[in-house]
């Protein structure tokens, strides 16, 4: 084997990007919340330990967080999405190539060294990451991406140090040989990376419980059973890759925008608003990735409990010829939105969904296309104006203007757009 695959895994990754420029919090528990400040979504270890699952609604668990004296913030992507161009940044400068596999997790290669080799490059990994970015992370490292997988799940099983700094330990190189086959054995099928509900459910039935189990089984049977993806994961658990990094992202084929809304819509011309807010950011997106879009849905809803009316449509229409130009989504979403608006109930949600997606060439005409062409020098400068002076600097007015709605995100506690924002850099002061 010339090269290890490494699965690089940041730690209570949100957590840490609010530790990070807020070092009070290093010593206090700290959870996220999600979209409105609905539920956790992230949580640090003393969090994690006082039996605060994943999901909770907050207004639940809002008293025993306070009994803890816990840090609680509103989620902030667009520091959490800089903050992990970041890291990524400091693992390629070691990995020999990079696959971003979310967020807040990377798969690399790196050279086929002995094994405690490994651990030691996987040590300064961690060390060149906290330094520079002051996030902590676990790695696993195998000579399968699958392998890899498992290994940073054994990672997790020395109790991290609930800090910014990477905790001792919190590397696993997964072994060859009889002591494979000892982990392999400790590794229940059911939790095995591509394995779902149903998939597991079968092997159960069939007396397969371990990961070990699943490598040793014939490969005719893999195949009848768990079809060829089967067969893959099966190789890839004896140590032979058989899945690649995928340099190039694959293209996505569809793109949603939506957003529950903070408070309470009723008309029309809010919500026509909103609408326009979510189409217009999705052309930007399509737009960034060099995409264009041949169907545009709208769709919005009311809740689905509590006091009638409760309401839910949705309605969409061919984009001929396909399109990121956002004045023409903004009118299609317009006329979409009439379309299923009906007046007396309370929305709670609204948002746009694109699809048939595929990369932007120049294309043939059609009789029946749309007689406004795109302009395409209005959307270069447009979207050149928001990189360089930030985000919404320059928008359409059917989109609304900037400043809080009564539509938009509830994040009462999001702390500041430090490393994307200039009015929210930090400020260090020192005394003469």
């Amino acid at each position: 084997m010339d090269t290890a695959f490494a699965l690089v895994d940041c730690e209570n990754f949100y957590v840490s990007c609010e530790r990070v420029f807020e070092p009070s919090l290093r010593t206090r528990p700290v959870v996220v919340l999600s979209n409105n400040d609905g539920c956790v979504i992230a949580r640090s270890q003393a969090v994690k330990d006082a039996g605060i699952p994943m999901g909770a609604p907050y207004f639940q668990w809002e008293e025993r967080l306070d009994a803890m004296g816990a840090a609680v913030r509103s989620s902030n992507y667009a520091l959490y999405g800089d903050m992990s161009r970041r890291v990524m940044h400091e693992l390629e400068q070691v990995a020999l190539r990079l696959e971003r596999y979310s967020i807040d997790e990377a798969f690399l290669t790196l050279p086929a060294l002995e094994r405690d080799e490994l651990y030691a490059v996987a040590q300064q990994l961690q060390r060149r990451v906290a330094r520079r970015q002051g996030v902590p992370i676990r790695v696993g490292i195998g000579p399968t991406k699958t392998l890899a997988k498992v290994a940073d799940e054994k990672a997790k099983g020395n109790r991290p140090v609930d800090t910014t700094l990477p905790p001792p330990g919190r590397v696993y190189v997964c072994p060859d040989g009889e002591a494979r086959t000892a982990m392999l054995r400790t590794v229940p099928v059911a939790e095995l990376w591509g394995i779902g509900a149903a998939w597991a459910e079968t092997l159960h039935e069939h007396g397969v419980e371990t990961a070990e189990q699943l490598r040793q089984q014939p490969d005719s049977w893999l195949r009848r059973v768990l079809t060829v993806v089967g067969l893959r994961l099966a190789t890839e658990l004896r140590g032979l890759p058989c899945l690649e990094l995928e340099d190039v992202p694959a293209t996505r084929k569809s793109l949603i925008r939506s957003r529950s809304f903070s408070g309470r819509v009723t008309d029309e011309p809010t919500l026509r608003e909103a609408v326009g807010k979510h189409a217009q950011r999705a052309a930007e997106k399509l737009r960034a990735e060099g995409l264009v879009a041949g169907y545009l849905e709208v769709f919005i809803t009311t809740k689905r409990f509590g006091e009638p009316p409760h309401y839910a449509n949705a309605a969409g229409g061919t984009l001929r010829p396909v399109t990121h130009h956002t004045p023409i989504l903004l009118r299609h979403a317009r006329r979409l939105l009439r379309i299923i608006y009906r007046d007396s109930p309370t929305y709670k949600k609204a948002g746009v969904i694109l699809q048939q997606l595929r990369p932007e060439t120049p294309r043939q005409g059609h009789l029946f296309d749309d007689p406004d062409p795109d302009d395409v020098a209005l959307m270069d400068a447009v979207d050149q104006l928001n990189r360089t002076m930030g985000r919404g600097t320059v928008g359409f007015a059917a989109a609304g203007v900037r400043g809080e709605r009564d539509w938009t995100m509830k994040r009462e506690q999001r702390s500041p757009h430090y490393t994307t924002q200039w009015s929210d850099l930090p400020v260090a002061k020192a005394e003469g």
